[in-house]
C-alpha cells in the first residue's frame, strides 16, 4: 500500500511517500480502506517533535481519518465491513489502509461523506470537551473563538450555537468572517484591530467574554485575559503563533478568572464522556444542524503541499488529504 512515513522529525520534507505492508487487523481492531484524513496543526507539530508527545519513529502521520471497513478482528462486535466509520487513531491515517482498535472508532450518520467525516473527530470533539466539560458554558454566556473559520473555529461556532452560546469570532480577513457569520456568529471581528480588547468588550455591554478558546498564544496571550469577564475561563487549546505565552498568575485574581487546559486524548480514552459526546453531536450532524467545513483537499502525494498550505494560515475548515 501507499503509505507517507516520517523516519526523522522535521518540516515537510521529513514526508517520504512509500511502499509498505498492507496491515492485518489484529484481536480488538479493525482494518479501514483510508477513504480521506483530516490534517490538523496537531500533525504538524507531531512531525516535527514539537506536540505535547514524542513521536515513535518510523511513524505514519494522520491522527483522524473516515473510511470503510475491510476487515474485523478477533472479537470486534458492532461493526460490519463496509461500513463508513471515523478513526481517532492518534496515528496511521497517511496510508491507503489503517488497522486501528475498535474503541478509537467512531460512527457516522448516513448523511455524511467520507470527507465530511474525516473533518469530524479532533475538532468537533476538542470543541465540545472545550465547552462543555471543561468550560461548563451555561446557555446564553458568551464565547469567543480564535481563528474562526479554521476547522476548531468553525467546529466551535457551530458547537457553542448548538449549546445555545452566543459567538464572538475573530478571523484574519472579511472573507473568512463572513463565513463565521454564516455559521452562526452573533459577532464578528477582525484579529488585526487595534482596538480589538475595547470591541470585543463593547460588544458583550461592557462585560467581557465568558469563555474565551485561544489557539493562538504568544504576546497575544495578554489582551486574551483582558477580554475575559468576571469569572471567565481561557481555554488554552493550541499555540499556532508557537511562541512563548507569559503572565502573572495575579491578574486572575480580581476577576475570580481561570485559565485551563484542553487536550482531546485523554478525553478519547473515557468511554463515557465520548459516548455522552457522541449522543450530543450525533442528532446533530444527522439533521444537517451541524455540518463539517471542508477546505482544500490535496493528494497522499502531496502531504508535503497540504502542511505548507496549513503553516501559511490560509485555509478555512478542515485540510483534507486523499490517499
Amino acid at each position: 500500500m501507499k503509505a507517507i512515513q516520517v523516519i526523522r522529525t522535521g518540516g515537510p520534507e521529513v514526508l517520504e511517500l512509500t511502499e509498505l505492508p498492507t496491515p492485518t487487523p489484529g484481536p480488538g481492531q479493525v482494518l479501514l480502506k483510508v477513504g480521506a484524513v483530516g490534517l490538523n496543526f496537531a500533525d504538524i507539530l507531531n512531525v516535527a517533535g514539537e506536540y505535547l508527545t514524542r513521536p515513535k519513529l518510523p511513524m505514519i502521520p494522520g491522527m483522524e481519518f473516515a473510511g470503510t471497513i475491510e476487515a474485523l478482528g478477533e472479537g470486534v462486535s458492532g461493526l460490519q465491513k463496509g461500513q463508513l466509520v471515523a478513526a481517532l487513531a492518534g496515528t496511521g491515517g497517511f496510508a491507503e489502509y489503517a488497522a486501528v482498535s475498535a474503541r478509537a472508532v467512531l460512527p457516522v450518520p448516513q448523511n455524511l461523506s467520507a470527507v465530511e467525516a474525516a473533518a469530524l473527530p479532533v475538532s468537533y470533539y476538542t470543541a465540545y470537551f472545550s465547552l462543555r466539560t471543561q468550560a461548563r458554558a451555561k446557555p446564553g454566556e458568551w464565547v469567543l473563538v480564535q481563528a474562526a473559520a479554521g476547522a476548531l473555529g468553525t467546529a466551535s461556532i457551530q458547537m457553542a450555537k448548538a449549546m445555545n452560546l452566543k459567538v464572538i469570532a475573530l478571523a484574519s480577513s472579511e472573507a473568512k468572517l463572513e463565513l463565521c457569520h454564516h455559521l452562526g456568529a452573533a459577532v464578528t471581528l477582525l484579529n488585526t484591530r487595534e482596538d480589538l480588547v475595547d470591541a470585543v468588550r463593547e460588544a458583550t455591554g461592557g462585560q467581557g467574554v465568558d469563555v474565551l478558546l485561544e489557539v493562538v498564544g504568544g504576546p497575544g496571550f495578554a489582551a486574551s485575559l483582558k477580554m475575559l469577564a468576571y469569572g471567565g475561563r481561557l481555554l488554552v487549546i493550541g499555540s499556532a503563533s508557537r511562541e512563548m505565552a507569559q503572565f502573572h498568575p495575579v491578574v486572575l485574581m480580581k476577576g475570580n478568572q481561570s485559565v485551563m487546559g484542553v487536550w482531546l486524548t485523554p478525553f478519547v480514552s473515557d468511554p463515557q464522556l465520548m459516548q455522552e459526546a457522541t449522543t450530543f453531536m450525533t442528532p446533530l450532524l444527522a439533521s444537517g444542524q451541524v455540518k463539517p467545513v471542508v477546505g482544500e483537499r490535496f493528494s497522499l502525494e502531496d502531504a508535503g503541499k497540504a502542511f505548507e498550505f496549513v503553516m501559511s494560515r490560509k485555509n478555512t475548515g478542515k485540510v483534507i488529504i486523499e490517499p
